[in-house]
């Protein structure tokens, strides 16, 4: 069965808390710090026997009572933090953490739950696909085999770059082999679209500091909630003690959306109705650290790159965080829609430019027409994907890889 988090014994213990900064940290309003409540029937979660005593609140701020007996107060000397490096996905049920080797060696029978998923994963990807096998159904390799390509690559939304960049390495690939036949040429773009995609294939590190603080961002329908409450999941069965901050006060429901992720999970979510974002994820911060977590992953609102008076405000919620942490945040991830295409590259692109992007999260490829957006990122703004979606359920998000990808894409 293969793991979803892989634990490397060592890192160092907890930054202490920054001095104050020259500007301002900003005006704490009352938090809400809700404490997990029971998980639901049939997804049994493991929970550590002992809990962080409780974050200090700032002046002015209040605590409401949580809805289930207080957790125990930490040991007198904390455990060493543990490095978790998420590798490959694992399925709901195991709780199991995995020490084999970062390149385990590939068996020849895949694993049920990972077949499973390369099957939805091709099934995604089969309008993307469909379109650019049909180029290979002909007898020759001649300019009109390539032409066709490009003109599949271009609808599959690969971008200009991108497409010019396969086209010369294919041909390079088929000269070098003295391929004769179109579908030995097929096999040959798979190597080629691998090999380009092989530079988003990064692994997501938890552990290094203490608490790791992530700041998920995106537009308005990305995913960007769920994404979170998946990879939430994820981390709790994997021991790892995460804390959400609910910093998207712009969208109706949004809290309460989070909320039922946090009940889901077992996990606990600071949240502030109506409260200033920076506020939430700078209280958030300090409990996290104060409570010994592992994580903190901080919602933010959706917008769009273009109002530039809301990124300004991602921006001020990015050095607040560092006001709370130094050196945080260390997780900077977008999630985007597969189904945007090249509007997915453009908001790569703003956010990288606004905020630093440290990692994606492709979402929606299920049915997608354009999933060849990936390539475009690939050849234009290499930041590593960490996950990608097909689905609702839980199984359907997963750890990103090129060679998985390229071959469900063109097989």
């Amino acid at each position: 069965m293969f793991s979803f988090f892989k634990k490397k014994f060592g890192g160092g213990a907890a930054s202490p808390a920054p001095a104050p900064a020259a500007e301002a940290a900003p005006a704490v309003v009352a938090a809400e710090v809700v404490a997990p409540a029971a998980a639901p029937v049939g997804a049994p979660v493991s929970v550590p026997e002992s809990a962080p005593a409780a974050a200090p609140v700032a002046a002015g701020s209040s605590v409401l009572p949580s809805q289930v007996p207080a957790p125990a107060p930490l040991a007198a000397t904390a455990p060493v933090p543990q490095k978790v490096e998420a590798q490959v996905a694992v399925p709901v049920a195991a709780t199991a953490v995995a020490h084999a080797p970062a390149t385990a060696p590939t068996t020849a029978a895949e694993p049920a739950p990972r077949k499973s998923w390369l099957d939805k994963l091709r099934q995604g990807l089969r309008k993307t696909g469909s379109s650019i096998a049909q180029v290979f159904t002909g007898t020759r390799i001649d300019d009109d085999l390539y032409e066709e390509l490009e003109a599949a690559l271009l609808m599959a939304d690969t971008g200009v770059k991108a497409t010019e960049f396969l086209l010369d390495d294919l041909k390079r690939r088929v000269k070098e082999s003295k391929a004769t036949d179109p579908q030995a040429v097929r096999g040959l773009l798979v190597a080629a679209l691998a090999e380009l995609l092989k530079p988003l294939e990064k692994s997501l590190q938890v552990g290094e500091h203490t608490p790791t603080v992530m700041m998920v961002v995106g537009v308005n329908g990305a995913g960007k909630t769920t994404s979170i409450g998946k990879l939430t999941r994820h981390l709790a069965e994997a021991q790892q003690r995460v804390l959400l901050a609910a910093a998207d006060t712009f969208r109706a429901a949004a809290r309460e959306q989070l909320a039922v992720w946090a009940d889901r999970t077992q996990v606990e979510i600071v949240s502030q109705e109506g409260g200033d974002p920076s506020a939430v994820t700078f209280d958030a911060v300090v409990a996290g650290r104060a409570r010994g977590c592992d994580v903190v992953i901080a919602d933010t609102a959706g917008r769009l790159p273009t109002q530039l008076h809301l990124m300004e405000e991602l921006k001020k919620i990015r050095r607040v965080i560092g006001k709370a942490q130094e050196g945080a945040p260390h997780e900077v991830l977008l999630v985007v829609d597969g189904n945007t295409g090249q509007n997915a590259l453009n908001q790569v692109k703003a956010f990288d430019d606004a905020l630093g992007l440290t990692g994606l999260v492709v979402t929606k490829l299920d049915g997608t027409a354009k999933g060849g957006v990936l390539a475009a990122i690939a050849r234009e703004r290499p930041i590593p994907v960490y996950f990608i979606g097909v689905g609702e359920k839980l199984e359907d998000l997963q750890t990103f890889s090129a060679q998985e990808f390229a071959q469900a894409l063109l097989e």
